[in-house]
């Protein structure tokens, strides 16, 4: 008995030692433990373990397993391809439909070299991508068996650990976009999730939204539910407690709970929410946390573990048997939400940072992060008693956690940064707009 919870309690610690999916395990975007540096420089490389060029146009992710760094990239044939960070309003999507190059490539962990790369699908883009997005928005994720990537229109990927293409899946092409005026398509953004030898893929679009299961050996479709949705950009995520586990997904028209084994629901909401939805939900203290933030709706709801059924707030409502405490104010755009502790850090566009007390929703501070401003569309990352923050100007800023706002420091990455910082094993891996960048701090 006691060399089986040795056994356990080891396989916990490699898990922990992980970032395998976007903001890490569930979503939640915290690596205690993992030591991540407070201080750095990328301009002057100080604490800069190494720094790889990545060719072409991606805002999303790196992930981490082991000791091998995942990424994706899609590279345009064309030189003068369009890409513009920066707060702005602007619908219409890039002229960019030259013939593109999607990969998928592994880094080492240690060193920054590149240990293989695969070309995924080589063609003109099925559809048009925002001018702040790119052809290879979502994350890749991995479980140590495997690798996926999912391109939108140009399919889903699956990889050994090695490189080598284990199967691939045509969803067909998936029309993300203004729910306004369909010529106005943006791309996909939400990232795959692995669970369970479980693939899930979140695709809501112009007609035909759904959310599916796949075999993750053999791509094999194993369920699909369809979604009375309009398009989404948010990442799905299966959380676990007490021994059960749920499939939760964000959306403009619901947000949904469903049984990741069989796709049957468990609960919905389908009150007044923002029209475009991005953020992941993030569950503790008992509750899974759901905010929005595309305006005059910016919902933040504290939904039960065990809600079931719809759970729409009435009018006048601010809670029910589903639902512990909301508000209809406050959510963030793009960046998800961080529970850390006893309280939830919401991380506007504009960088306007509010932490709540997560058991009572009561507002604990409200801050301007320091730094030139700008936009921060990465979600924020915790580690060790530290949140940290990107911005697009290539600007990481590291606050002190708990009730009083503390920055303790600011750190320049010296390019434009649109994904999510990964954590893992004393290192902080950064993807820039050209490079993929390892920090460390000096031993």
């Amino acid at each position: 008995m006691r060399f089986a919870i040795l056994t356990l309690l080891a396989a916990a610690a490699a898990l922990g030692q992980n970032w395998p999916a976007f903001r890490g395990p569930m979503g939640a975007g915290v690596a205690d433990g993992m030591e991540p540096p407070l201080k750095w420089d990328g301009e002057k490389g100080a604490n800069i373990a190494w720094k790889t060029p990545v060719a072409g146009i991606s805002v999303s992710s790196p992930v981490v397993w082991g000791d091998r760094v995942f990424v994706v990239t899609s590279i345009s044939s064309d030189p003068k391809s369009e890409f513009r960070s920066g707060l702005y309003g602007d619908t219409e999507p890039a002229k960019d439909m030259s013939e593109h190059t999607w990969k998928v490539l592994c880094l080492d962990l240690n060193s920054g070299k590149v240990v293989w790369e695969q070309t995924a699908y080589k063609g003109v883009p099925k559809t048009k991508r925002h001018p702040k997005a790119s052809q290879s928005s979502p994350s890749p994720v991995v479980d140590g068996k495997r690798v996926v990537a999912w391109f939108g229109s140009e399919g889903l990927h699956a990889y050994d650990m090695q490189g080598k293409p284990l199967w691939k899946k045509d969803l067909g092409t998936i029309d993300s976009g203004w729910f306004f005026d369909p010529d106005y398509q943006w791309a996909v953004a939400g990232s795959p999730v692995i669970w369970k030898d479980r693939v899930f893929v979140q695709a809501d679009q112009q007609k035909g939204s759904f959310v599916a299961s796949f075999d993750a050996s053999t791509g094999k479709e194993m369920w699909r539910a369809q979604r009375d949705e309009l398009p989404t950009w948010g990442t799905p995520v299966v959380l676990e407690q007490d021994g059960k586990a749920q499939l939760v997904t964000n959306g403009t028209k619901g947000i949904r709970s469903y049984d990741p084994m069989t796709g049957k629901p468990i609960w919905q909401y389908l009150g007044k929410n923002s029209e475009i939805t991005c953020p992941t939900p993030v569950l503790g203290h008992g509750h899974i946390y759901v905010v929005n933030g595309y305006p005059p709706v910016q919902p933040i709801l504290a939904i039960k573990w065990g809600a079931t059924g719809d759970i729409t707030l009435k009018e006048g409502e601010e809670s029910n048997a589903g639902i512990t405490w909301s508000k209809m104010r406050g959510g963030s755009y793009q960046p998800s939400p961080l529970l850390y502790g006893d309280l939830l850090y919401i991380c506007s566009n504009q960088g306007i940072l509010t932490a709540y007390n997560a058991k009572t929703g009561q507002r604990v501070y409200q801050e301007r992060i320091a730094g030139k401003g700008g936009s921060y569309s990465a979600s924020p990352v915790a580690a060790d008693g530290r949140i940290y923050l990107a911005n697009e100007d290539g600007e990481v800023h590291v606050v002190k956690a708990g009730e009083k706002y503390e920055l303790l420091a600011t750190n320049a990455m010296g390019e434009v940064m649109m994904g999510t910082p990964a954590i893992a094993k004393r290192m902080m891996v950064v993807r820039g707009m050209k490079h993929v960048f390892a920090i460390k701090a000096a031993e």
